[in-house]
């Protein structure tokens, strides 16, 4: 799904290095957690596999595609299309309504509304959001905010979800509901995810540990899960049916 081949990212004229001959491989369906601490290149990372940042160097493939290849309208369409996208700070409209928020990526793809509140409502039922369809987000908790934006990002079926800290502005035992519900959603809809975290508790979500220092990757390892949550993952992993 993602291919990173010697990939290096500077700044500035005196070429500060945020990363520095990063390779790396993520499968289809792959569930990856990104470490390290701050300044290691992770959010770096992320918004070069998204393309709203381009390499200094290196090659970037996402779904096949070569993101150098593309200008900037390919690219917007691409991340339309392919990559459903979490934030620690939620990123929603102030102005709209949770139903508005999660059906605006569906019409910007040129969907009908009433087709694209239909699709919406599928998603925000899923994530037991459906009594506060009509909320604005400041008439909700943060809890209930990043379902809205996990709502929005797979609405569109994206092969790609890219999660930044979704756990970092919400309490402990909200950020466990956030975390399970990505499990959850992970096996029904089969997204390649990648996890940026600062949380040895959220990474463990993952199926495989990527952490990197000083711009570089320092490990690339296989994550011990717990197995309870594999066990509660496999009766998960059974054929869903998608919105329509």
């Amino acid at each position: 799904m993602v291919r990173l081949h010697n990939v290096c990212k500077d700044y500035g004229a005196a070429a500060v290095h945020a990363l520095q001959n990063v390779s790396l491989a993520i499968a289809h369906s792959e569930r990856v957690a990104i470490m390290g601490p701050s300044g290691s290149g992770k959010s770096t990372l992320l918004n070069l596999i998204c393309g709203l940042d381009e390499a200094t160097s290196g090659t970037i493939e996402l779904d096949g595609q070569d993101l150098a290849r593309l200008d900037d309208n390919a690219r917007t369409k691409l991340r339309r299309e392919k990559i459903g996208m979490i934030f620690q700070t939620f990123n929603l409209l102030p102005t709209l309504t949770a139903m508005e928020n999660v059906s605006l990526p569906l019409r910007l793809q040129g969907l009908r509304k009433r087709d694209a509140e239909r699709r919406a409502g599928t998603v925000i039922e899923r994530v037991s959001l459906g009594h506060r369809s009509n909320h604005r987000p400041d008439e909700m908790s943060g809890g209930e905010r990043q379902r809205v934006a996990i709502a929005r990002a797979l609405v569109f079926d994206p092969p790609l979800l890219l999660a930044d800290e979704p756990t970092g502005n919400l309490d402990s035992a909200t950020g466990d509901e956030i975390l399970n519900l990505l499990d959850e959603l992970h096996a029904e809809y089969g997204s390649t995810l990648v996890l940026v975290t600062h949380n040895a508790l959220a990474a463990a979500h993952c199926h495989r540990l990527i952490t990197l220092k000083d711009g570089a990757v320092c490990d690339d390892e296989q994550a011990d899960q717990d197995p309870d949550r594999q066990s509660h993952e496999s009766e998960l992993a059974v054929p869903a049916t998608r919105p329509e």
